[in-house]
């Protein structure tokens, strides 16, 4: 990865940072802080956790820290008492600050080159990016309101089947700064994009958009909306369409019927709603503990309002599978239940019924949660989520060639997804068990780069290494499982209800040999 803020880049393989044509002096400890700070930008990180990460649990004084600190922020141009890229906040920890933008490896070319090279390319239908709005109430607590609006709006724009559309949570990287709609375009490899803004005072509404040519820079449309609060499910209707139109007429007059969604009795159920979705996607317990909250909120208010019901499935999916040592299959029937329960209420909505096929493969029943991702992925063909959520059932099931392909569509309909670990994380899993270990090697450890505190990857890693005959650096693998994942692993002593038998011998077998090989 090379991650590029101010007039640096960072590259991670390479193991440099540049500035400008110049190579940066930087000892090996501060490069792994900084690197530390930069991936896992999106929070605060502990102190704890940063001597977890760097020194691996070994008594470190708070001097030491500060040295590492001060000599990362030099090597960037920051201070301590600036703070511009490194923010110390106190008695809570650390964050990278900085507005960054990353890409992936491109061989044979210097960080200039690379950068040139990165965009990727337009695809041949048209296609369409939605940039943060701007929250113009005055008020920061209502920047998930201006949040879940481009949400909405863009779910309403990917529901027409001929209109490529990049996810929200990629377009979501340039929230808060000024935009080039010119690089955006380059960067997530995109035709057009709506900008826009959002003030919402009482009970009234005011949204503004301007459609422009990423290309050219041209501005195609812009329109300013004045609603009540009743009406915004079908003022996001009333955008789309707008847009849609304005790319494409001949097409847009085919997909006046396209689908809508029954939106809520109450706006306050979608507005929780919004804040569950904003705490989930921080992946950390206390955050996914809060999400639950906010999607059992939206559920209180608005018992009809579909995407609580399968918001309040996935957190509780996660409480399990990630933040607890508790056994899979105790959360199997309540998640599950909610996820049916959305299904039930809004039989059009693409990712209630992705969810539900989430669940299905998660209790064993690969082949009707695959049945369940058909519909939804019919539903909806350019949700990055849905699609992601049908290579996984596909992958699982035993149909990993197709799931492969589905999982790539994904990450290139949001190539900054906040997810994105995961669905590489599935990727490098479906390889390992196709026994293609190298390039499972290879995708793996783009995951610990993204998530190096996901303690179920190093162990793939440590299985393929063995398996490859690689003794010492299976070894040392297994030696990186975070402390505090330990328990959690031993889940896997029995077989998880979502691996087939066959599947999970191969896992058991990896991790024996690299067992014996310590």
């Amino acid at each position: 990865m090379r991650y590029f803020f101010e007039s640096y880049v960072f590259d991670t393989d390479l193991r440099e940072l540049h500035r400008g044509a110049s190579v940066v002096s930087i000892a090996p400890q501060t490069f792994d802080l900084l690197d530390y700070l930069i991936r896992n930008r999106g929070y605060v990180v502990s102190k704890d956790e940063l001597i977890d990460a760097i020194w691996k649990r070994r008594a470190v004084s708070d001097a030491a820290l500060t040295t590492r600190l001060n000599a990362a922020r030099s090597a960037i141009g920051d201070s301590g008492e600036e703070q511009r890229l490194i923010k110390t906040l106190p008695r809570k920890g650390f964050r990278f600050v900085g507005q960054v933008r990353e890409t992936r490896e491109v061989t044979g070319l210097n960080p200039g080159q690379a950068a040139a090279e990165s965009a990727l390319a337009v695809p041949d239908r048209p296609s369409i990016a939605v940039l943060p709005f701007e929250n113009l109430s005055g008020d920061p607590e209502q920047e998930y309101f201006a949040d879940g609006m481009v949400d909405e709006i863009t779910t309403a724009l990917s529901r027409i089947r001929w209109l490529f559309v990049i996810a929200r949570n990629s377009s979501f990287i340039y929230k808060g700064h000024a935009v080039d709609v010119k690089q955006a375009g380059r960067e997530l490899g995109v035709r057009y994009v709506l900008e826009g803004s959002v003030r919402k005072a009482g009970n009234r509404i005011r949204i503004t958009g301007q459609l422009i040519d990423a290309l050219t820079g041209a501005h195609l449309w812009a329109e300013r909306y004045d609603r009540e609060l009743s009406d915004i499910f079908n003022l996001q209707d009333e955008i789309a369409a707008s847009v849609a139109a304005v790319i494409e007429p001949a097409l847009a007059a085919a997909e006046q019927e396209r689908v809508r969604r029954k939106p809520p009795e109450r706006l306050d159920a979608w507005e929780a709603y919004q804040r569950g979705l904003w705490h989930f996607h921080k992946y950390r317990p206390e955050e996914n503990k809060a999400a639950l909250g906010f999607f059992s909120q939206a559920i209180a208010l608005d018992p009809n309002f579909a995407p609580g019901h399968y918001g309040y499935a996935l957190a509780l999916q996660w409480e399990i599978w990630h933040f607890s040592t508790r056994p899979f299959l105790e959360v199997q029937e309540a998640a599950r239940e909610e996820a049916q329960i959305a299904v039930f209420l809004d039989d059009k909505d693409a990712m209630a019924h992705a969810v539900l096929a989430h669940m299905m493969m998660w209790g064993g029943e690969w082949e009707a949660a695959i049945a369940e991702t058909r519909d939804a992925v019919a539903l909806n063909p350019n949700s990055a989520f849905v699609i992601s959520m049908h290579g996984c059932v596909l992958g699982f099931g035993g149909y990993r060639e197709e799931a492969l392909e589905r999982l790539q569509q994904a990450m290139r309909a949001s190539p900054h997804d906040p997810l994105i670990w995961l669905w590489l994380a599935r990727c490098g899993i479906l390889q390992f068990f196709s026994q293609d270990y190298v390039a499972a090697l290879q995708t793996l450890r783009q995951v610990v780069r993204l998530r190096p505190g996901y303690a179920g990857t190093y162990q793939y890693i440590a299985a393929s290494l063995a398996y490859l005959g690689r003794s010492d650096e299976a070894r040392e693998a297994l030696e990186r499982v975070p402390p505090q994942s330990v328990e959690q692993l031993q889940r896997w002593q029995h077989r998880p209800p979502w691996l087939r038998p066959e599947d999970y011998a191969i896992r058991v077998e990896g991790i024996r040999l690299a067992r014996e090989q310590r």
